[in-house]
């Protein structure tokens, strides 16, 4: 039996090798032997990281995404969409991401003709709820009927904004399936061996093409799945099931007997609920739901983006763990110091008040609307400082250790205790460049020197 070492690894502030045999940490002690795989130099060994709310295949279609996130007016809007339209050929479709109207006019499909006329173009809204199509993209579409999901004016006509119409569009569209491996690379650089898609339309098609890339391979680690529906977990474990997602939106939220509804059928499947909550409005409702229906731990309110001070001891009652991610503080702060009301800024992103009420709390990237980067989102946490250097509602940040921890806790438990390297364990390890210490007096930088996933060396620097 083959003993793989990673050599003189700092492991809790002891400097010593990790053998692993068969996956797993197989001993951890000095002068072990067996084949050197890793010499660590003295740097920090951790666990790997998990990210408990990521769109897989969203993720990778950002990667040929024209990515509208730097544009700052409607002028660079125009000069981005131009510019990548000389690249494509004739009658190809462009697709772009992290659009956000800055001056409260949103997009509509005349507005994108005056860009682009003849090219089929589709606009994803950075919240990810919302695609704008073009007059050429609705012609290739094919016309009615058009479902619900697409919004029309007056006179019937569709507007070219398409809420959560991804199910529909792609049925459309026809589904590509976006390179996993190029992803999987950059999650393995990132120090991460765990992953739960939180996608509410992962079905038995996309649950396929997910588990063949972590087979193969492309996807790096433990795979969980999440879905609005019924779902399966092949045999081979590629991945697990997780929580049934419910997703609310503010301008239709449903009526609280509809939600408990839902809570039944999950429980009805012998799973939790994971809950889309980004407003006041939205959490108010599922919190309602929840004390109708009775909720379980390991159910989850995800994002948790606003939430006021006085359902901080609902939140606790109902033992609900709360999957939110720091890293907009950085990516999205400056906006949302000038467009969330005043009152509602100190409700942004809690993270020290949810700890302090005793609530379980997981970190997580929601890319591709976030950044895929953990380590961002850990200084973040513990930062409070947003892309100008501005503070936000530094009262909830939290020092790097407990920041660190939201990314190391099972993917089965989020929020529980972190991960720790132990014998028996799988050798899903994440080592830095520098020491621990190192590494805390340069945040948020990403001290990634190289990641194991099962024994197995998915990335080196």
């Amino acid at each position: 039996m083959k003993t793989l070492l990673i050599r003189n690894a700092d492991v809790d502030g002891r400097i010593l090798d990790i053998a692993i045999r068969e996956g797993r940490i197989a001993e951890i002690g000095a002068n072990l032997r067996g084949e050197e795989l890793v010499d660590a130099r003295g740097c920090a060994a951790l666990p790997g990281l998990h990210d408990h709310h990521i769109h897989l295949l969203g993720s990778a279609a950002l990667l040929r995404s024209v990515q509208l996130d730097p544009c700052r007016d409607p002028d660079a809007l125009a000069r981005t969409l131009r510019a990548a339209d000389r690249m494509l050929g004739p009658g190809e479709w462009m697709r772009a991401t992290g659009y956000h109207q800055q001056d409260g006019a949103l997009l509509d499909r005349h507005a994108l003709d005056a860009i682009l006329p003849a090219r089929p173009l589709r606009v994803q809204h950075q919240t990810g709820g919302l695609w704008i199509l073009n007059s050429a993209a609705l012609e290739r579409l094919g016309g009615e009927p058009w479902p619900e999901e697409v919004e029309r004016d007056r006179e019937g006509r569709p507007t070219g904004r398409i809420f959560r119409g991804d199910t529909w569009l792609s049925a459309r569209i026809g589904r590509e399936t976006p390179d996993l491996a190029a992803l999987g690379q950059q999650i393995a650089a990132q120090g991460i061996t765990g992953l739960c898609d939180a996608g509410v339309t992962n079905d038995a098609a996309s649950a396929a093409i997910l588990a063949d890339a972590v087979r193969m391979g492309a996807l790096p680690g433990e795979l969980m799945l999440m879905s609005g529906g019924p779902l399966a977990a092949p045999e081979d474990g590629a991945f697990a099931v997780g929580p049934v997602k419910i997703l609310l939106d503010d301008h239709r939220l449903p009526t609280i007997d509809a939600v408990v509804e839902i809570i039944a059928h999950a429980r009805s499947w012998n799973r939790r609920v994971a809950a889309h909550c980004v407003t006041a409005g939205e959490l108010a409702v599922m919190l309602a739901a929840f004390e109708q229906a009775g909720a379980m731990p390991g159910d989850r309110i995800e994002h948790g983006s606003i939430i006021p001070a006085d359902a901080l001891s609902v939140i606790r009652d109902l033992r609900l763990t709360v999957v939110t991610q720091p890293g907009f503080l950085a990516t999205r702060g400056d906006r949302y110091r000038a467009l969330v009301d005043a009152e509602e800024q100190a409700d942004l992103y809690r993270c020290a008040s949810l700890l302090q009420s005793g609530i379980p709390v997981a970190g997580s990237s929601d890319a591709p609307y976030g950044p895929v980067d953990p380590w961002q989102a850990i200084g973040a946490a513990v930062q409070r400082r947003t892309a100008s250097g501005a503070s936000l509602n530094p009262a909830e940040a939290i020092t790097a250790s407990r920041a660190l921890n939201l990314f190391l806790s099972p993917l089965d438990e989020p929020g529980g205790p972190a991960r720790a390297l132990k014998i028996g364990s799988p050798a899903d390890i994440c080592l830095l460049n520098t020491s621990f210490a190192g590494w805390l007096a340069d945040l948020p930088a990403k001290p990634v020197a190289a990641t194991l996933s099962r024994g197995t060396l998915i990335h080196i620097e």
